[in-house]
C-alpha cells in the first residue's frame, strides 16, 4: 500500500471493488469508525486530457447532497493521484439486478424508477444535468435503495439550465437523438430520454436501442422506434411514449413526470426530489462524540465542519450522522483499540467500538508512531497479575467468545511492535530454545537476566495452582530428558563460574528460569485452532446476483466453470480458491472486460450457486457472456 500513503492512518484498505477507463475502486474501512467506504482512485499521469472532467465531478458531489446520491465523504489530491472517499454501496450496480432477474415486475420498476426521477429532478434544480445516466451508474445500497454515481460527465450551464449544450457525451445507447446528430440540446431534456432508455430496460431486461454498429445504433436511435413485449401494461407504454419523444420539445419535463399516474399508482404522492437531511443543520449529538473525542469546543468543531472543505473530519462527521440515521452507537473508536487492532493481521477490519476513556485526539500516522511504544510498555506494566496481558499476536478481549488467533504482520501504520512474529513451537522446541538461547554461556549473566525479565515482563503470569498441574507432573521435560535431571543444575554451575558469579544466586537463578520457561510454554503453546474455512466455499445470502442454485458440489461446479472457460478459449485465473476472474483484452494488451465468477454455499440452503460481478466493461456484452457460460455449465 506504499501508494497509497496519504490514506494511512485514516483508512484501511482492502481489495478492489471496480475499475474502470482511468480510475479503480477499492473498499476501505474509516479507521475511526470502522465503517464501510469506497475510495475512487485515479493517477493524474493517466487521466491527460479527462482531468478537468475528475475536477467537475469533485465539485458537482460537493454540492449535490440527496438521498439518491452517493455521498462524498472526503477529498485527498496529491500530486500524483486523486482520492475520492465515498459512500459503499454493498448491492452492486443496478444492472446486475437487472440481468439476474432478466426484468423487473412492473411494481418493483416503478419503485426503482421513483428513486431515479427523485435523484434527477434534484439534479436538475441545482442547476446540473448528469448526461450519463445508465444503469451502471446506479448503485444499490444495503437497503436497496438507489445511489447515482460518476458525474465526469455532468454540465452546469452559466446560464441555467435553459443554456443549450453542445458536448457530444455519454454511453451510445443512453444518448439522445439530438445529442447524437451533432446538435445543440438542452441538458434536462437528453437526461429524460436516457431515463426513458433506463425505464425500458428495468421494464425489459434489454435495451430498446441495440446494434453492434455504432452507425446503425445511431440511426435506430433517431428513428425513436422500438419493440414493444406483450408484457407492457398500457400505463407503461403510455409514459415510455412520453420518455422516448424523438422531438425534444415533446418530451415530458422532469416536473411533469413527478406526478405522472403511472408513477403514483400504489404511492398516491408525487415524488419528492427535496434532501431528508439538510447539511446546514450540524447534528448535536454527532457534535458532542467529536467535541469529547478530540477535546475540543463545540463551538469551534461546529464552525470548522460547517466549512464543508471535505477532510478527514467532514468524513468523520458524515460517518456519523450515517450511524444515527441507521440507528447505530454515535462512537469513535479510541487509539487504543485501534493500536491493539493494528497488531492482528491487517486483513482483519476494526469493528468494534471502544469507550473514550484514552485518547482524545484524532488518529494520524505521527501520533500513532511517536506513542505506540510508551502506551505498549504502560499498559503491559499496569495489567493485574490475575489478568493476561495483550500481547504480541493477540487482540484484545472483545466479549466472552473464542476469538480467532491472530498472525503479528508488520504494521500497517509504521508502528515498531514489541517482539517479533513467533511461529507456534512444541513444548520441547519451546524449552530448548529458551535454553540455548537465553543461557547461552558467551553472553554476560547481567544480559541473560535482563533478557529473561524482558521476556518474563511479556508473558502471561502462571499460577501455582497451573504449574502444579498434573498435566505438568506428567512427564519429565525436554531439558530434563535430554541433559538429565541434574543438567539445569550442572549447566548454571559452568556458567557462574566462567563468569564469576557466586554460587549462592544459583538458587534465584534457576528459579527465574523455571518460571520464565512456564511463562514461555503458556504463550506460545499453540491453542487448539478451528478448522479453517480457507478451502470452504463463501457463505452469502439469495441474493439477485447469484445464478440459479444446483445440488452439485462446489467442486464440480467449479470444475465445470473450467471446463466451459477452457472450451471457449476465455483467459481466466483462480484468484481465491472458489473464485476465478475473467478477462479479455484487445490486441494491445489492455483489459476490455473483467468479471468473476464465485462459486458459493447459498445460507440457510443446502445447495451450491454462482455469485457474477462485474469489475470492467461493457455491460451488456457482460450479461449474455455470462448467461452462455452459465447455461453451457448446466448451472
Amino acid at each position: 500500500m506504499s501508494h497509497y500513503s496519504a490514506l494511512k492512518g485514516y483508512y484501511h484498505v482492502r481489495e478492489t471493488i471496480g475499475s474502470g477507463g482511468f480510475a479503480k475502486v477499492k473498499l476501505a474501512y474509516h479507521n475511526l469508525t470502522g465503517d464501510k467506504v469506497a475510495i475512487k482512485i485515479m493517477d493524474k499521469r493517466q487521466l491527460g486530457e479527462d482531468l478537468p472532467r475528475v475536477r467537475t465531478e469533485i465539485d458537482a458531489m460537493k454540492v449535490l447532497s440527496q438521498q439518491h446520491i452517493c455521498k462524498l465523504y472526503q477529498v485527498i489530491e496529491t500530486e500524483e493521484k486523486f482520492f475520492m472517499i465515498l459512500e459503499y454501496c454493498p448491492g452492486g450496480e443496478l444492472f446486475d439486478y437487472i440481468v439476474a432477474k432478466d426484468r423487473l415486475l412492473e411494481e418493483e420498476a416503478r419503485g426503482f424508477f421513483r428513486q431515479i426521477a427523485s435523484a434527477v429532478a434534484y439534479i436538475h434544480d441545482k442547476g446540473y444535468a448528469h448526461r450519463d445516466l445508465k444503469p451502471e451508474n446506479l448503485l444499490l445500497d444495503e437497503d436497496q435503495h438507489l445511489k447515482m454515481i460518476d458525474f465526469g460527465l455532468c454540465a452546469k450551464p452559466q446560464g441555467g439550465m435553459q443554456r443549450h449544450l453542445a458536448t457530444c457525451c455519454g454511453s451510445p445507447a443512453y444518448a439522445a437523438p439530438e445529442l447524437v446528430a451533432g446538435q445543440e440540446y438542452l441538458g434536462s431534456e437528453a437526461d429524460v430520454w436516457s431515463m426513458g432508455v433506463l425505464l425500458y430496460a428495468l421494464l425489459c431486461g434489454f435495451l430498446p436501442f441495440d446494434d453492434d454498429n455504432i452507425a446503425n445504433l445511431y440511426k435506430k436511435i433517431q428513428s425513436g422506434k422500438y419493440d414493444v413485449p406483450k408484457w407492457l401494461t398500457r400505463e407503461s407504454v403510455k409514459l415510455l411514449d412520453d420518455l422516448l419523444q424523438v422531438d425534444p420539445k415533446k418530451r415530458i419535463p422532469i416536473k411533469h413526470l413527478l406526478c405522472h399516474p403511472w408513477l403514483l399508482t400504489g404511492y398516491d404522492v408525487p415524488v419528492s426530489f427535496k434532501p431528508k437531511h439538510k447539511k446546514r443543520y450540524i447534528d448535536e449529538d454527532c457534535l458532542t462524540e467529536l467535541s469529547v473525542f478530540y477535546n475540543r469546543r463545540r463551538e469551534d468543531l461546529k464552525r470548522e465542519i460547517n466549512e464543508w472543505n471535505y477532510d478527514y473530519l467532514t468524513a468523520t462527521y458524515l460517518l456519523l450522522l450515517n450511524r444515527k440515521h441507521k440507528k447505530r452507537p454515535i462512537r469513535l473508536i479510541s487509539q487504543h483499540r485501534l493500536l491493539d487492532n493494528s497488531r492482528c493481521n491487517p486483513e482483519t477490519p476494526v469493528f468494534e467500538n471502544s469507550g473514550h476513556d484514552l485518547f482524545k485526539q484524532p488518529v494520524t500516522p505521527s501520533t500513532l508512531t511517536k506513542s505506540s511504544r510508551r502506551k505498549d510498555k504502560e499498559n503491559v506494566n499496569r495489567t493485574p497479575k490475575n489478568r493476561r496481558p495483550v500481547t504480541v499476536g493477540q487482540s484484545p478481549p472483545l466479549s466472552t467468545k473464542k476469538k480467532k488467533q491472530c498472525t503479528p504482520p508488520t504494521s500497517q501504520y509504521g508502528l515498531d511492535l514489541i517482539g517479533t512474529p513467533m511461529t507456534p513451537m512444541s513444548k520441547q522446541e519451546i524449552e530448548t530454545r529458551v535454553f540455548n538461547q537465553t543461557l547461552s554461556p558467551s553472553r554476560s549473566m547481567d544480559s541473560q537476566l535482563n533478557n529473561l525479565s524482558v521476556n518474563m515482563a511479556l508473558q502471561t503470569p502462571v499460577s501455582a495452582k497451573e504449574r502444579n498441574s498434573p498435566r505438568r507432573k506428567a512427564g519429565k521435560s525436554p531439558l530434563e530428558q535430554n541433559h538429565g535431571s541434574g543438567s539445569i543444575d550442572t549447566e548454571l554451575d559452568r556458567i557462574h563460574m566462567s563468569i564469576g558469579t557466586p554460587k549462592s544466586q544459583k538458587k534465584s537463578v534457576l528459579g527465574s528460569i523455571e518460571r520464565g520457561i512456564d511463562r514461555m510454554i503458556t504463550m506460545l503453546t499453540p491453542k487448539k485452532r478451528h478448522p479453517s474455512n480457507s478451502d470452504q466455499p463463501r457463505k452469502v445470502k439469495a441474493i439477485y446476483n447469484v445464478s440459479n442454485t444446483c445440488q452439485h458440489s462446489a467442486d464440480v461446479v467449479l470444475e465445470r466453470l473450467k471446463t466451459v472457460l477452457r472450451e471457449r478459449n476465455l483467459p481466466y485465473k483462480q484468484i481465491a480458491c472458489y473464485t476465478l476472474r475473467c478477462s479479455m483484452a484487445d490486441d494491445w494488451g489492455k483489459v476490455q472486460l473483467a468479471f468473476n465468477l464465485e462459486v458459493c454455499q447459498i445460507q440457510k440452503m443446502n445447495v451450491v450457486g454462482v455469485l457474477r460481478k462485474r469489475v470492467k466493461g461493457d455491460t451488456w456484452h457482460y450479461k449474455r457472456l455470462c448467461e452462455d457460460i452459465l447455461k453451457a455449465a448446466e448451472l
